[in-house]
């Protein structure tokens, strides 16, 4: 089974020669083949200078250096899409994660799972700048998209190829792989792995970017529920205004006819005519919704299923199928 390693790097010059020494020793010792490919993500302090030195003396180091900073997503985006092992295995490069974990995790790939993903049960970052959001974010994640996970900010994880080219990552949604890989008929399973503290460079991350996961959150829950029928979320959105407004407008008749209210002047008027513009608007958003989503699996070839085996077709059938997977 080939493994790659793939591993975005931001400002991470000190690491780089310890983690490219670990992950050499751990991925020689597990005796496949294997590639590590590290993308420079617009990098300021050379880092991709050493990443050139090392890919000098080791044809299995592939880099990648982007024009400019673009973020973690887009890293591991790059990453995913480029690696060419049967096993892809994702982690960070400011040495938090333990290489000395990979070997773990493809076994338990070999063993039939589609993603392995870690949790830093033991993790050594600072409780309030850190560690709480991350729980406190970990907590809600999970009730929202009923996907039990612990530790959704962990990077280290293993996946298997084709899982990993379905997905489609953009914002802040490499934290979101594991629930995005579920979605899509994944079977994945969550192990206990080690965690250090930051030895060299500073960290990446702090409590604003937890504002852009609760945002990226909303997103994945849409994807999850609506994403192939909007209609499902606008239109009961504007059965529900709909609904209320005609409430309000009979309460505004009967106050009228028995109460004598005069309706210009009365407040329920104007909710009556904001409620059934908010409806007709819900109902609009939800056929914009339908049509682009038919254009996005028409014209694309998308599938809103993903095949894992097929018994006894023809050649031809079969390659439509891959393609159709591969597309998905």
């Amino acid at each position: 089974m080939n493994v790659s390693v793939v591993v975005p790097i931001y400002n991470e010059r000190e690491n780089l020669l310890t983690l490219y020494r670990q992950l050499r020793d751990v991925l020689e010792s597990m005796g496949q083949s294997y590639e590590i490919l590290l993308i420079d993500d617009g990098s300021t302090d050379g880092s991709f200078e050493q990443i050139r030195v090392l890919a000098q003396t080791d044809r299995h180091l592939k880099a990648v250096q982007f024009r400019r900073n673009y973020g973690q997503t887009a890293a591991m985006q790059a990453g995913l899409q480029m690696a060419t092992g049967d096993v892809i295995v994702t982690m960070d490069g400011d040495m938090q994660n333990d290489p000395a974990d990979i070997p773990m995790m493809v076994e338990k790939i070999q063993e039939g799972y589609d993603l392995v993903h870690g949790w830093r049960k033991n993790r050594q970052d600072r409780f309030v700048s850190r560690r709480l959001p991350s729980m406190l974010a970990n907590w809600l994640i999970s009730r929202t998209t009923r996907v039990p996970i612990h530790d959704l900010g962990c990077t280290l994880k293993a996946i298997r190829r084709d899982i990993a080219r379905e997905l489609e990552l953009y914002g802040e949604m490499h934290r979101f792989i594991p629930i995005l890989a579920h979605q899509r008929g994944a079977r994945c399973v969550e192990v206990v792995t080690r965690h250090h503290a930051r030895r060299f460079g500073q960290s990446k991350y702090g409590i604003s970017r937890t504002l852009r996961v609760l945002l990226d959150l909303i997103t994945v829950k849409y994807v999850l529920d609506y994403f192939p029928s909007p209609m499902k979320l606008f239109g009961l959105l504007g059965i529900s205004s709909g609904t209320a407004g005609i409430c309000s407008g009979s309460a505004t008749l009967l106050m009228k006819m028995f109460g004598g209210v005069d309706m210009t002047g009365n407040p329920l008027l104007l909710l009556t005519v904001f409620l059934l513009m908010a409806g007709l608007q819900f109902f609009s958003l939800g056929l914009l919704g339908e049509v682009c989503a038919r254009i996005y699996y028409g014209l694309q070839s998308k599938q809103n299923y993903a095949v894992r085996e097929c018994l006894n077709f023809d050649g031809s059938l079969r390659l439509t199928v891959d393609d159709q997977v591969r597309a998905a």
